[in-house]
């Protein structure tokens, strides 16, 4: 029995890295969205200086050990047996939760995951235990902490609240008085504010990571509470002055400073609460376990865990291994950067295109902001209105470069410095915050006061600050059944069980992995489509390269989707759903980056352009024809209508070469950029075409002759209608790309 408790805490310790690495995954969004979203230094320089704060933060040993230990549940209730069934099943539930978090790219606290997946666990075995010895007087709520869960939860709707709008009110504040062209009044008030954001991060390190360092003594930390106001206005004063001195002599950036200090600040926080969230279950299994063997106990099922009672201190290697495990997967994760560009997308100051679709809850708050927005506007005088607005106009100071910022300096050190004021106040009086939802919120206040939520992306960023919001209490409850029902099913199971949820937690992390992948590579396909093209040649090369890949893909599905006909195959019908509709949102991604293409074009270029967007809209039309097209074939499929008569498919399939040579010639006509041939072009499509009028006129003479089916003959009909429309259009997109060279 004691090797198989052994091996359980070994299967803790390999889970412990495993959830290190998904964990970094998405709390990494909470300390390096500001500097990069601003692009306040190199992203070398910014990661750099976060895997510096992880590290020191890792000497310091506050945060999750006691909630793992006695927070959530009364450990004296357990025995050994129960405390490693909880701990396992919590640890299993973690992993898999933030990784399918981090593969979508919604950030969540992990706080709030590992406090309701404790709680999941240990309600599982509280009810085996109370219903397995039919123990009298004895609930629940003997075994469980619920106080401090309900806390958790008012603690997550307050701060959800006050972080949203105290970032809204300062970011406001700032703006009116910086403006977008702040490097103006910069000269100003850029030491002020600088000495009020240092003072506020240097308070957020003291009492965020001072209170659980394990080198300030208990007498050090009392005078640090005692003086606080005194320690803050001496902090305030003396970095006003250096960074005014600082920007005189050596022309210092104050607000990269700000940032990057701020940077540090949030990533030593990090590892100093957040990272004992991943390894504080796995110590206190492994405590459990020298607990248990140091007795000489034989019996788990019966040795009593008071010992968890006790106060115990992380162990500084543990965490600085831990530290180190961190910033490795802080460089090579990709699915931090995932969850990066969720709060980037929605917090961004320029239009572009939208991660989240309109929702209906959306659309009314704009409709209701607009009414309210124009009534205060009445009231408002106009000469302050317009004072107002001049302050927050954009195209001040707006430079244009080929890698534009998702927004300013300003706005990044005000994320930062709200956050960190924030998450102090809330540890300094022992509030339950989440790091994840203060920086997410605040950084949504700010990007709303500034005004990058405007009538063209409001309904779409509300709806993805909606979504991520509801993630965040999905994350409690999946954390808490999940947690239940695997706790349930390794008490029923022991080491059989056991397998069978590694097997599934491992299995469920390839396929998470192949999600992303596929996800990733989709999105290097719409940050190709919004790549700013500036000149003729690359505008025809961007335009061909597009051309061909579209045209290839039509010849695919098209000939699916008679195959699919022809052999009556549903299956292969059903799986052009996905896709047409991936067509169809490479479509739509490359007409919404024209926008950004034509504002950088050239006035001389304006011809070109035409000729692109042109093309782009022959594009659409053709795969509305061929989604058309299949609707009809899978409708008639799915329900099982006659199939067609073997004239129609030999019919077809003599269209379908015809369609299909057409579309290899025309592609190799724009990859060799010979456009001598067009010519031979349009007689072919002339051909088809007469071959689809030959074909209708024989459909209507089978019609007349009743040799047909209703269904049948309107089914080929519109075959062979989409295909004609397809055939001119396919010819219009390559007189289009010779219009680009012969202009």
């Amino acid at each position: 029995m004691e090797h198989f408790y052994l091996a359980i805490v070994i299967i803790l310790i390999l889970l412990a890295v495993s959830d290190l690495i998904v964990g970094v995954g998405n709390d990494a969004v909470n300390f390096l969205n500001s500097a990069i979203g601003s692009k306040a230094a190199p992203l070398k320089v910014i990661m750099i200086i976060a895997a510096v704060g992880i590290v020191v933060g890792a000497t310091f040993s506050s945060g999750m050990m006691e909630v793992a230990r006695k927070g959530i549940f009364n450990p004296e209730k357990f025995y050994f047996s129960d405390i490693m069934i909880i701990f396992l099943a919590v640890m299993m539930t973690d992993i898999i939760l933030l990784d399918v978090y981090n593969t979508f790219g919604l950030p969540t606290s992990t706080t709030v995951s590992i406090v309701f997946e404790l709680l999941g666990a240990a309600v599982a075995i509280s009810i085996i235990k109370i219903t397995g010895s039919h123990l009298v007087g004895e609930s629940v709520g003997d075994y469980i902490n619920s106080s401090r869960a309900l806390l958790i939860i008012a603690g997550i709707l307050l701060s959800i609240v006050i972080a949203f709008t105290v970032g809204a009110i300062v970011q406001y504040i700032t703006r009116l008085i910086f403006t977008f062209n702040y490097e103006k009044s910069y000269k100003y008030f850029g030491a002020i504010w600088g000495g009020i954001a240092i003072s506020a991060i240097t308070y957020f390190i003291l009492i965020k990571g001072a209170k659980g360092s394990s080198f300030i003594t208990k007498e050090t930390l009392s005078w640090i509470q005692a003086n606080t106001f005194t320690i803050l206005l001496y902090s305030f004063i003396g970095w006003t002055i250096i960074l005014q001195l600082l920007m005189w002599l050596f022309k210092l950036n104050i607000l990269k400073m700000i940032v990057l200090v701020g940077t540090f600040a949030l990533a030593m926080a990090f590892a100093g609460n957040d990272l004992v969230n991943f390894i504080g279950v796995p110590l206190a299994g492994l405590e459990s376990y020298k607990d248990f063997i140091a007795s000489g106990a034989t019996d788990a099922g019966s040795f009593s865990m008071e010992a968890l009672q006790g106060k115990v201190k992380t162990p500084t290697e543990f965490l600085i291994i831990a530290g180190i495990i961190m910033v490795i997967t802080l460089w090579l994760s990709k699915k931090a950067r995932t969850v990066s560009k969720t709060e980037l997308n929605l917090s961004r100051q320029d239009e572009g295109d939208e991660r989240f679709g309109s929702s209906m809850l959306a659309r009314t708050l704009v409709r209701e902001s607009i009414s309210f927005s124009s009534l205060f506007g009445k009231i408002l005088p106009s000469g302050i209105s317009k004072r107002i607005n001049k302050r927050f106009d954009k195209k001040i100071g707006k430079k244009r470069k080929k890698e534009a910022s998702s927004f300013d300096l300003v706005r990044a050190s005000v994320n930062l410095v709200v956050a960190a004021i924030l998450i102090s106040i809330g540890t300094a009086n022992k509030l339950p915050l989440s790091t994840t939802y203060v920086t997410f919120m605040v950084s949504m206040g700010t990007s709303l006061a500034d005004r990058a939520w405007n009538r063209e992306s409001a309904v779409y960023r509300i709806t993805g600050v909606i979504t991520v919001i509801g993630g965040w209490f999905l994350t409690a409850f999946s954390a808490f059944t999940v947690a239940f029902l695997v706790a349930y099913f390794i008490s029923w199971g022991n080491i059989y069980a056991i397998g069978i949820l590694i097997i599934i937690t491992i299995f469920l992390l390839i396929k998470t992995h192949a999600h992303h992948k596929k996800q990733e590579a989709r999105s290097n396909i719409e940050a190709e489509a919004f790549e700013v093209i500036i000149s003729d040649s690359k505008i025809v090369e961007k335009c061909s390269k597009e051309v061909i890949s579209f045209i290839i893909t039509l010849d695919n599905i098209y000939d699916d989707i008679l195959t699919g006909l022809f052999k009556e195959k549903r299956k292969i019908l059903k799986n052009l759903k996905p896709k047409l509709k991936e067509n169809n949102k490479n479509i739509k991604s490359l007409k919404k980056s024209a926008h950004s293409t034509i504002v950088e074009l050239k006035e001389e270029l304006i011809d070109t352009g035409h000729c692109y967007i042109q093309n782009l809209e022959y594009m659409h039309e053709i795969h509305k024809n061929l989604k058309d097209i299949w609707e009809s074939v899978f409708n008639h499929v799915d329900n099982n209508h006659s199939p067609l008569l073997s004239l129609q498919i030999n019919d077809l399939k003599k269209l379908k070469s015809a369609f299909s040579t057409q579309l290899m010639k025309i592609n190799k006509v724009i990859e060799d950029n010979n456009y001598k041939k067009i010519d031979d072009l349009r007689s072919r499509a002339v051909e088809i075409e007469n071959i689809i009028n030959l074909l209708i006129k024989k459909q209507l003479k089978l019609i007349k002759k009743e040799m047909i089916g209703t269904r049948n003959s309107l089914l080929t009909l519109e075959i062979l209608n989409g295909t004609k429309n397809m055939n001119l259009l396919i010819v219009n997109i390559v007189q289009t790309q010779c219009d680009f060279l012969h202009k």
